[in-house]
């Protein structure tokens, strides 16, 4: 009996050693493809996994300043952009959930705007409310500008310079940024607050967040990293025709340095945050029992839309929807102005994921994917 039980003893820590080296080697794997990805004189990275309970992995690599030799923590903030939408959805779901707002209302009921009359909420939500998507790289401004920027009328005169559908409402998935810029004058409206300080009372605050951590104002300059524009690519070649010239700062290496901006409008790309403050978001749709959202607004967000013929899209109310070795995925990528990001959530396998980086040619999809399978993969 007792040589029995010292074979058990040895079998058990056998596989538990094997089970924390397995782990090793999945962490190892992601810190290499990290580090190659940012080497020490590039633009940085930082990633983030966690489960309901726990954070899983995280890393950063390469530099926060690269004039300065600054390493890329994990407490740096960076631009989010798009990843805001999705944001901005959990703040129209959770008015929903409260008989604040019926999302199948139209719009027009709540904010004027001169598109098609049958525009819905939920068409505003999955993009398919027809309503145009032009180049947004002008609709920023300059942080030591924000003062005296007015954005109400920001978006009036976007409103008048792009005021004809593209397609019939609910025909088909149509990308557009002024239909979440509605979103967040339905919120103000409804809430009675501005939509920043409502989805920092309803959303990050309920999470403990704070501005150091996430938030519409860079609170700590020091603390925030600087975006860059690679020295030799298209985009620097190119791109600089078509936005304002002033937030062109100056090459450092092979890369140049774009100033601090906010955008115009901020539902539909106004967040700062780290991988790490975007991971507790995720986190918490993880969770058995939400603080953000109840049982039924879940489902809401995790449910793929059609349009009127009956199609279903690639979308949801807030998320894309992506398939990694079969593992469905929901998504949201956020670019411009100096960075790149993207963060996924794994209803099935319980996990999500963030990557943010501070520059702005930044292929998320596939670098987010090759990171993932290995956490995603028993």
């Amino acid at each position: 009996m007792k040589i029995l039980a010292s074979l058990i003893i040895v079998a058990m820590v056998t596989g538990f050693s094997a089970t924390l080296s397995a782990k090793e080697l999945k962490n190892e794997k992601a810190v290499k493809i990290l580090n190659k990805i940012s080497g020490p004189f590039d633009p940085g990275v930082q990633y983030v996994v966690v489960n309901k309970n726990a954070t899983i992995f995280e890393h950063s690599a390469g530099l926060s300043d690269i004039k300065e030799n600054m390493p890329l923590s994990l407490s740096h903030t960076m631009a989010a952009f798009s990843m805001t939408k999705t944001i901005t959805a959990l703040a129209v779901l959770q008015l929903a959930e409260r008989n604040k707002i019926n999302i199948d209302n139209k719009i027009s009921k709540y904010v004027e705007h001169p598109f098609n009359s049958g525009i819905t909420i939920r068409l505003l939500l999955n993009h398919t409310s027809g309503i145009p998507n032009p180049m947004p790289l002008k609709w920023v401004h300059l942080t030591e500008r924000h003062g005296d920027f007015d954005e109400n009328r920001a978006l009036a005169q976007v409103l008048k310079e792009h005021s004809s559908s593209d397609t019939r409402p609910g025909e088909k998935y149509l990308y557009s940024n002024i239909g979440y810029w509605l979103l967040g004058k339905l919120i103000e409206k409804i809430s009675g607050k501005k939509y920043t300080d409502y989805v920092t009372n309803n959303i990050f605050e309920v999470l403990s967040l704070t501005p150091d951590e996430i938030g519409f104002l860079i609170p700590n300059k020091q603390n925030h990293t600087k975006g860059y524009l690679k020295k030799w690519s298209l985009m620097n070649l190119f791109g600089r025709f078509f936005i304002d010239k002033n937030v062109l700062g100056n090459y450092e290496g092979g890369w140049l340095h774009i100033k601090n901006v906010y955008l115009n409008g901020p539902s539909f790309g106004g967040v700062f945050g780290s991988a790490t403050a975007f991971s507790k978001i995720l986190q918490d749709l993880l969770a058995d029992q939400s603080k953000l959202l109840g049982e039924k607004s879940k489902k809401l967000l995790y449910s793929k839309q059609t349009i009127i013929s009956g199609e279903e899209i690639n979308m949801t109310l807030g998320w894309h929807i992506g398939t990694l070795k079969d593992v469905t995925y929901y998504y949201k990528e956020g670019g411009g102005a100096g960075f790149h990001s993207e963060m996924r959530i794994y209803p099935e396998k319980g996990i999500a994921s963030v990557l943010m980086a501070n520059r702005t040619s930044f292929n998320s999809r596939k670098i987010l994917s090759k990171l993932d399978v290995n956490f995603i993969l028993n």
